[in-house]
């Protein structure tokens, strides 16, 4: 790549970089001095659009105001950006250097690469960095392969991982510029206000400009991009049509839990390894997340089948078939998106005799809470939900139990103590 063309990339970057305002602090930033000390790498992940390069710009405003880092330490570089296309391996070394002649830095460098593993060679040229400059790396990647080739490389023991999701409900509310305190609750217009929001949440999801903009169909192009970009150029996918009936039939039934044979059997499609591959794939683009059946046989966990759930609820409303809305199924989903936030280690459940949990939480190989995840609790399914609590209670002895639902808050007690019921959107402020 030409050198007068890298330096006006560098220059337009960094400008267009320190242009963002009025962005909303993630929660994934909370005690993030521990990271921000360190020596290792940084390197943030999750699915296209979530808010990982205004997560690094809140890094970077950061070290400047109250770390006191001079912006000219700074370089930030989005690889992303179509006009790199001629850039090469050999033309890393261009770049750290053009980066010291146009800023003159002293002491360390921040250095800030969004989609770097679009750029063949990468992880030489950041562990030659590492080693032998005063330097400070964050990388941002949509791509689980990312991930593992930063363990399989020589940056084993030299980075930290940390991935990103879309808007949480607490940070939906900031972005719509609702702040509320716990005492804020006690009054009739807030709790009204809260659940208008927790229906719009349903319908928007957490994609920030879907928030910001009030359009729900903004989702449907994400979901082109990931697909077309991330899934299909990258991992030469030729039975397209195959693929995206995949996806939409898992997005029209999120949290539902099933077997390649029955993916195969519902789509009508040619063998169950087709259907293996397309999962993992998908998986690493973060457009879905499998989740395993608990067991406390390694191998029996292995092979039991998973429930699926998607990324963000947004896109239901935007692409699932939805003969009718699930709102179990979606106040499911993004239990499941929260508990993924919380780096919880989640599973769910089913009783020798077929009762079944939503969400089980081990922490420390010590299994902690249990949750069930309904619209409502009625004559009809109050013996079925509270039943296999019960049961879990029984089998695994976890005491911590919970039944979230749309609009019911009470304490339901039995033999070995309480469940507590309480709204998914009450459970989501904390």
């Amino acid at each position: 790549m030409d050198t007068l063309s890298l330096k006006s990339l560098v220059l337009i970057h960094k400008e267009k970089f320190f242009k963002k305002k009025d962005l909303i602090k993630r929660e994934l930033l909370n005690n993030f001095d521990k990271e921000l000390n360190s020596r290792e790498i940084i390197f943030i992940y999750g699915i296209r659009r979530s808010g990982k390069s205004s997560l690094l710009n809140l890094i970077a405003k950061d070290l400047i105001h109250n770390r006191k880092i001079p912006s000219k330490n700074i370089l930030f570089v989005n690889f992303e950006d179509e006009r790199f296309i001629n850039f090469r391996t050999e033309d890393f070394d261009k770049l750290f250097t053009l980066f010291l002649e146009l800023e003159n830095p002293k002491g360390k460098k921040y250095l800030f690469f969004d989609e770097i593993q679009n750029i063949e060679g990468w992880e030489r040229w950041i562990n030659r960095l590492y080693e032998f400059e005063d330097v400070k790396i964050f990388l941002i990647g949509s791509n689980a392969s990312l991930v593992n080739s930063l363990i399989s490389s020589s940056l084993t023991g030299r980075n930290r991982q940390k991935q990103v999701h879309t808007f949480s409900f607490k940070e939906f509310l900031l972005l719509r510029d609702i702040t509320l305190t716990a005492r804020d609750l006690f009054l009739p217009e807030n709790v009204a206000l809260v659940k208008r929001e927790f229906n719009n949440y349903l319908h928007l999801g957490g994609f920030p400009e879907v928030i910001k903009n009030n359009d729900a169909t903004l989702a449907a192009e994400y979901f082109r991009d990931i697909i077309f970009r991330d899934v299909v150029s990258n991992y030469n996918i030729r039975n397209i049509k195959e693929l995206r009936e995949l996806s939409l039939y898992l997005i029209t039934n999120t949290g539902t839990i099933f077997s390649y044979d029955a993916l195969r059997q519902a789509l009508d499609a040619k063998n169950n390894s087709t259907i293996k591959n397309f999962l993992n794939i998908l998986q690493e683009v973060f457009l879905f997340y499998s989740l395993p059946k608990f067991d406390f046989s390694i191998k029996k966990q292995i092979y039991n089948p998973n429930k699926y759930f998607v990324a963000d609820v947004g896109f239901y409303e935007a692409i699932g078939f939805k003969f009718s809305k699930n709102l179990g199924k979606l106040l499911e989903n993004i239990v499941f998106e929260q508990l993924l936030r919380s780096n919880k280690e989640i599973y769910y459940w089913r009783s020798s005799k077929g009762e079944e949990v939503d969400f089980i939480i081990r922490e420390n190989t010590k299994l902690k809470e249990a949750y069930q995840v309904t619209f409502s609790l009625n004559k009809n399914n109050i013996k079925r939900e509270t039943g296999s609590l019960l049961r879990v209670a029984e089998e695994l002895n976890i005491r911590k139990r919970n039944i979230l639902t749309y609009d019911q808050e009470e304490t339901i007690k039995d033999e070995f103590g309480e469940i507590k019921v309480l709204p998914v959107w009450k459970w989501l402020l904390g």
